[in-house]
């Protein structure tokens, strides 16, 4: 044995480097293949969501963490994590289905939004003491009972609609609305609330030429011809969602949505919360679980 391999400060033979490039090479392309396989699966397989409002009760809740189908409507550059101006257009377009519960840019703030497709191209729209009106026939509308919503830290109860039952449970009408096609589902119906006030993109309460401040009562709306490219949308809470029946203003109405807004198809429920959940106390993650939501079909 020589004196060099005896020295215990000579340098490492150079055996070992080729060994130690090769193993730090393969993290680095296992790292990459990862981040690929990510991306492509969220834009264009299925990506999560979350539902941060009551506007699709008693379907979806506030506290739903979902996941969408990215394939069913075709690819944009609203597929893509950060949304990259890198091609216009959709590519493999399709519309949804009447009944599909669709994610969608808003047209003014281009925030997700989630709600039911009820009108396609061609179709004709209106609302009549509550009864959808499509294509001059109205939707049948059954009542289905009551709709029970645990109230908690992000579920109130609107006091012009529901009922508080023993302090936890808000109660609301429901009703089973059916499409020509035999498509079904719940809705929330408060009854006729009247005509609300309508604003801006400021703010502001919008008016007509006169200075008259502009109202929509959406249980009661004129026949609308929905123009091709578009959709009618609106939320299974029909007294308390923001959509076609209001025009597209910032934090408010979407009017009738661009069919290359479209996003994804809402699937399932993959997580669902009350709100009480705190993410530095990892154990109210379990406490907080609504675990009769998680894996509700929509």
């Amino acid at each position: 044995m020589t004196d060099r391999a005896l020295d215990p400060h000579s340098p490492p033979t150079s055996s070992s480097e080729p060994k130690d490039k090769e193993t730090l090479g393969s993290f680095l392309w296992f790292v990459t293949k990862l981040v690929l396989v990510v991306l492509i699966f969220r834009s264009f397989i299925f990506s999560p969501f979350t539902i941060p409002s009551e506007s699709m009760l008693p379907n979806l809740r506030n506290g739903d963490y979902l996941v969408a189908a990215k394939w069913p409507y075709g690819f944009s550059k609203y597929s893509l994590p950060g949304e990259p101006d890198l091609f216009e257009g959709r590519f493999f377009a399709s519309l949804p289905e009447r009944g599909d519960v669709a994610i969608f840019k808003h047209p003014v703030t281009g925030v997700d939004y989630v709600k039911r497709v009820i009108g396609l191209p061609g179709d004709t729209v209106a609302v009549q003491d509550g009864v959808v009106i499509l294509n001059g026939t109205p939707l049948p509308k059954e009542d289905a009972g009551a709709a029970d919503i645990p109230m908690s830290a992000n579920t109130g109860c609107r006091r012009d609609g529901g009922v508080v039952m023993d302090g936890t449970i808000c109660r609301y009408r429901q009703f089973r609305e059916t499409l020509p096609s035999g498509r079904s589902y719940l809705t929330v119906d408060f009854g006729n609330v009247g005509a609300r006030l309508l604003t801006d993109e400021t703010g502001q309460i919008a008016t007509d030429a006169r200075g008259n401040p502009l109202r929509v009562d959406p249980d009661n709306t004129e026949p609308v011809i929905v123009p091709a490219g578009h959709l009618f949308m609106m939320g299974d809470n029909r007294d308390n969602s923001l959509d076609s029946r209001f025009p597209a203003v910032r934090d408010g109405g979407v009017g009738l949505v661009d069919a290359e807004l479209l996003v994804g198809r809402a699937s399932r429920v993959l997580w669902s919360s009350d709100g009480t959940a705190e993410w530095h106390l990892p154990w109210t993650w379990f406490s907080a679980a609504r675990w009769n939501r998680i894996g509700a079909d929509i």
